[in-house]
């Protein structure tokens, strides 16, 4: 039985499986990195490959493991397969995560050179 803590039902081991494996995708740099540029936007994977420095065929799998966890959706343009991201919840998320470090490295960074003298 799920547990009611501050007014949040614990979710269901179904849910916390999926959730897991979702995130498990997204701790491969490269397909974070997917993420991030689709959550710009959509993109064909060529444009994605020289995005994230990667290998066409390899940039195509990263891409067929996200689509296959629904975290990406494709539509055919013409004689291109287009990435995108459909789901709001999951742009927020990635932006948010991506954007956290960010400013934190950043600040790492600045803190760094005053501590160093450097100014900035």
């Amino acid at each position: 039985m799920a547990e009611n803590v501050g007014g949040f039902e614990d979710p269901s081991a179904e849910v916390l499986t999926a959730a897991a494996s979702a995130f498990g995708l997204l701790a491969s740099a490269v397909r974070l990195h997917l993420m991030w540029a689709l959550s710009q936007g959509e993109s064909d994977v060529t444009h994605l490959a020289d995005r994230v420095g990667g290998a066409l065929p390899t940039v195509s799998q990263h891409l067929a493991k996200l689509k296959l966890a629904g975290l990406v959706r494709s539509r055919r343009a013409g004689r291109r397969q287009v990435y995108y991201i459909d789901d709001p919840d999951v742009v927020t998320l990635v932006r948010v995560i991506i954007g956290q470090l960010t400013a934190r490295s950043q600040h790492s960074s600045a803190q760094l050179r005053l501590l160093h003298g450097t100014g900035g």
